[in-house]
């Protein structure tokens, strides 16, 4: 072998040797890490995972009919400060004690809640103890003001050389403050989930997914890095009419305030629809003062009177009763089966049609119409009103809303107390669609109070009139029905929403034709039973009468004396038809005479 050659294999062994070393000694160093130094770079690994954060979703707007906003989340921000930021402490701190007292003024001047000097103080004393992160402002700003900030001289510079930085935050508002509240709904703190309302039946679909970002060291610096984006809350359209919802509830707002009554409660449906354009729900609260507190119209009551005109469709309708036949009544109570005594509010001697019973509202009427009708088969009672929809389980938009209860009663006294409203429970917007039935030609609609529900404006799902029957009863029992209503508000001697002094009284209108039914029922006392001075006041009807737009009940609970469901309830529905029917279109409504002219 010739020495060139001994040299260059005398070569490749050193190299073979200093690789063949270099792999043990890393090996070693494996298996050293791995064994004896493995809790320290544990603990070392730990302390080098990203932190991570979560990013919160923008919870959807929920909108009324026209598009106008009834809850959305607005941006606001939290202002921090990052005092080590390098450029804040060159050459002596120039930049900060060249900037400090312009930033102090501003912050004074737009956040306003401390003077110049508590903020030159408060961020000094932050800079001189490199304060990681100050909340340079208390409370939280907005976009204007945030805008406003950013043109000081120090901030426009950017965080990198003035530390500032703001943090999103979004904060739930209702633009309208507290019309339809309750049935627009709340929801847990700034960014939790839904807790009534709209806001609970759809939290789903308004909260949208969060997503995620991580801390990271980026050259030398913290930064927030974007590791899931979050997906933004959709859109969901109520049938809502902001300005049809002001008319109801200023009109019920100043009733309740002026009968002082307990609670109150009205809604405005579209009759072909089901739309429920406006739903008012106002409680008097330890101040006197009415509130948004709990949403009665999903909540069944006793519904007094206003069950008669069901009552008489299942009679009418079973052919037990023609709105013809007679019936008499006596200024005196009338005690059946020696076990119930029944009585009028308008106490009189005479003999009165089905159709006047109806209108003059007896309770001695029609507790011997349905009770001659079903002696003996109650079962058939019921199940002639369960025939018309009336206790179907039905969807509602609206969390916590009841089902109605129409039991069949185990005696016939039961059923005389039936047959006038007591016994059987119903929720104000379950009698609503009973009579929007009667408007709809028999059609019984479900009251609807969503649309849609839109992602960046597309629909997503869309709800569509949901018909609950075709028809509640025969063409004739409508029409004797429908008359029988009319002459509640139209007949003069009779009616109990016909005008005594005034047609201003009641619900009869020179202007808007309504149809429609009062109610009374006394209310429970607990200890006491059925109170003779305690009163639940409804009215409800539909408009114009002949080519029916709209539905409308009101009710209200305990009105002071003397109370009158036709000055109390039916004035109401009247004002709200009136103001209704101006605002589409149909008349001119003039505020300073307080009247309407037909357009």
């Amino acid at each position: 072998m010739s020495d060139e050659q001994r040299n260059t294999v005398l070569r490749f062994a050193v190299i073979f040797i200093v690789i063949a070393l270099g792999f043990v000694a890393v090996l070693a160093k494996i298996v050293y890490v791995q064994t004896v130094e493995r809790e320290e770079w544990m603990k070392v690994a730990e302390r080098q995972v990203p932190s991570h954060r979560s990013i919160p979703a923008t919870r959807g707007n929920i909108l009324d009919c026209n598009g106008q906003l009834l809850a959305s989340s607005m941006p606001q921000y939290y202002m921090y400060m990052d005092t080590r930021v390098e450029a804040l402490h060159q050459n002596g701190g120039k930049l900060f004690y060249e900037y400090i007292d312009e930033l102090a003024a501003d912050l004074a001047r737009v956040a306003g809640d401390r003077t110049a000097a508590e903020y030159k103080a408060r961020i000094t004393q932050a800079y001189n103890k490199k304060e990681r992160r100050l909340r340079v402002c208390d409370r939280r700003i907005n976009y204007l003001e945030r805008r406003e900030l950013e043109k000081n001289s120090l901030i426009s510079k950017g965080k990198y050389k003035s530390g500032i930085l703001f943090e999103d935050q979004h904060r739930r508002i209702k633009p309208f403050g507290v019309l339809a509240s309750r049935t627009i709904g709340g929801i847990y703190g700034e960014g939790g989930y839904g807790n009534s309302g709209l806001e609970k039946r759809f939290d789903p679909e308004l909260r949208g997914k969060d997503g995620l970002s991580s801390i990271q060291r980026i050259g030398g610096r913290n930064e927030s890095v974007t590791v899931k984006e979050a997906e933004d809350g959709m859109d969901v359209i109520t049938t809502i009419d902001a300005n049809l919802q002001d008319i109801v509830e200023n009109t019920l707002l100043a009733k309740v305030e002026e009968r002082h009554a307990k609670w109150g409660c009205c809604m405005l449906m579209e009759t072909r629809t089901g739309y429920i354009r406006a739903i008012a729900n106002l409680d008097r609260a330890g101040d006197d003062k009415y509130y948004e507190l709990q949403n009665h119209a999903v909540q069944r009551v006793e519904p007094g009177s206003t069950f008669k005109t069901i009552a008489l469709v299942a009679a009418l309708d079973d052919g037990k009763i023609d709105i013809d036949d007679t019936v008499s009544i006596t200024s005196k109570p009338w005690v059946y089966m020696r076990k119930s005594t029944h009585t009028d509010a308008h106490k009189m001697d005479t003999v009165l049609t089905v159709k006047s019973a109806l209108a003059v509202s007896s309770n001695i009427a029609l507790a011997k119409l349905i009770t001659r009708s079903y002696e003996g088969s109650a079962r058939k009672f019921v199940q002639r009103i369960e025939k018309m929809g009336l206790c179907d389980s039905l969807y509602c938009e609206i969390p916590g809303a009841e089902r109605a209860r129409i039991d069949v009663p185990n005696d016939t006294v039961t059923l005389s107390k039936m047959s006038y409203g007591y016994s059987v429970e119903l929720s104000p917007m379950q009698i609503m669609m009973f009579y929007n039935a009667i408007a709809n030609n028999g059609r019984m609609v479900r009251p609807m109070l969503v649309t849609e529900v839109r992602d960046e404006g597309e629909p997503v799902k869309s709800y569509r009139t949901e018909t609950v029957r075709s028809s509640i009863c025969s063409e004739q029992t409508l029409k004797d029905i429908r008359s029988a209503l009319h002459d509640v508000v139209w007949d003069n001697r009779l009616g109990t929403a016909a005008h005594t002094l005034s047609w201003a009284y009641k619900a009869q209108s020179n202007l808007v034709p309504i149809a429609g039914k009062t109610g009374t029922a006394q209310l429970i006392i607990p200890g006491r039973g059925y109170s003779g001075s305690h009163h639940r006041m409804t009215f409800v009807g539909y408009f114009p009468e002949e080519n029916p737009q709209y539905t409308c009940i009101c009710m209200i609970e305990d009105p002071k004396w003397p109370y009158d469901a036709g000055m109390d309830c039916g004035s109401t529905v009247r004002i709200i038809a009136e103001k209704t029917m101006a605002y589409t279109g149909c008349y001119v409504y003039k505020e300073g005479e307080k009247k309407l002219e037909k357009r």
